[in-house]
């Protein structure tokens, strides 16, 4: 039987749909699968998103309605899992699909057939700021693309502590990296607004990394990677779990300046641990250590609250100066108290964001 191009790049899109927690396929790691921030998976049953074969022959009857062009955009992004640079997929915002009982709009069907099965709406979503449908209200064709798209974490409530293994708490203390005023200096370079320490454990490796463009990439292995690949520097540390943390980075996270803060994505195949005093409540003692999941995105410092932490009781606020103040990011390991490691110093591999003023 003799088949087009257009019903082969159909197929090879269908094989590369995200799995479905449950299918066997769900707990291996892959990009941009996983729980909300706080580490509470939702669990999808297929009777709820309608029959396996509902679902594909729905699929199928819209992506063949997709130019050659487009779905050849779209496997791109979906079979290098984000990893390569894709164009925009802009497409009807208006169309709908119905599967079972529910309705959804074209972008969150591929959104939920190629990323994430347990999306149940658009307000769990957020767009990167690379993306050019980012910012525009409700345009007549919206960009498509799911790895033009991330999750947003949801924190703990204000008044809750830390309640299973996927927060831990940190009391305030001086930063175990550097200081503000020390980063300031060592990087020379007074129109960035951030720059960027490596550490492995105690030992910060190569130089600082500082931010000029509004969004950096941080990775250890990422194809056509542009921004500060981690896996260019020497490191002379010979510990087992340094390097197996180290080759977990992968695609690592993209770190963005927007209107509202700053922004941090994961993009690698395992969890990221962030504190930032902006994440948490202003008149807590204590920091939380926020698990970020494959996929999810995280407003991981705003420069609006962060004015109002220069309390003069704080040890921690008192040894940094209104120059910068400090995000710490920990790749695959967590820290704090419900974690082995009590201090991000004993993590793998982590880094240091020290962020300039506005």
């Amino acid at each position: 039987m003799f088949r087009t191009k257009r019903s082969g790049l159909v197929r090879r899109l269908w094989r590369s749909r995200a799995p479905v927690e449950g299918d066997g396929e769900a707990d291996r790691g892959t990009h941009g699968s996983g729980g909300c921030c706080m580490g509470k998976a939702t669990k999808v049953a297929k009777s709820n998103a309608g029959s396996e074969a509902e679902l594909k022959a729905l699929t199928h009857s819209i992506l063949k309605k997709i130019k050659e062009k487009q779905l050849e955009v779209l496997l791109q992004a979906v079979e290098s899992k984000g990893g390569a640079r894709s164009p925009c997929l802009l497409l009807p915002s208006k169309v709908d699909a119905k599967v079972g009982q529910q309705s959804y709009s074209l972008p969150m069907l591929l959104y939920k057939v190629f990323r994430w099965p347990d999306l149940r709406h658009s307000s769990e979503l957020k767009r990167l700021s690379c993306c050019e449908s980012y910012g525009k209200l409700n345009p007549e064709l919206v960009c498509c693309n799911p790895h033009h798209m991330s999750r947003l974490c949801e924190l703990d409530s204000p008044d809750s502590g830390p309640s299973s293994s996927d927060t831990g708490g940190t009391t305030y203390s001086a930063p175990v990296g550097l200081s503000d005023s020390l980063a300031l200096q060592e990087s020379g370079d007074r129109a960035h607004w951030c720059v960027v320490a490596y550490w492995e454990e105690k030992t910060r490796v190569g130089r600082l990394y500082s931010v000029q463009e509004p969004s950096l990439d941080i990775f250890y292995d990422l194809p056509q990677g542009n921004g500060f690949c981690l896996g260019q520097l020497c490191s002379d540390n010979k510990s087992q779990l340094v390097q197996m943390v180290r080759a977990k980075i992968g695609y690592g996270i993209q770190l963005t300046r927007e209107p509202d803060g700053v922004w941090v994505y994961n993009r690698s195949c395992y969890p990221i641990f962030i504190k930032s005093a902006t994440l948490d409540n202003p008149d807590s003692r204590t920091l939380l250590v926020h698990k970020v999941f494959p996929g999810f995105s995280i407003k991981a410092f705003d420069y609006d609250k962060a004015g109002s932490l220069q309390r003069p009781n704080d040890h921690e606020f008192t040894q940094q100066p209104r120059t910068g103040f400090t995000v710490q990011i920990s790749f695959v390991k967590g820290w704090g108290q419900c974690y082995t490691r009590q201090f991000i110093s004993s993590c793998p591999c982590w880094l240091e964001v020290i962020f300039n003023t506005r």
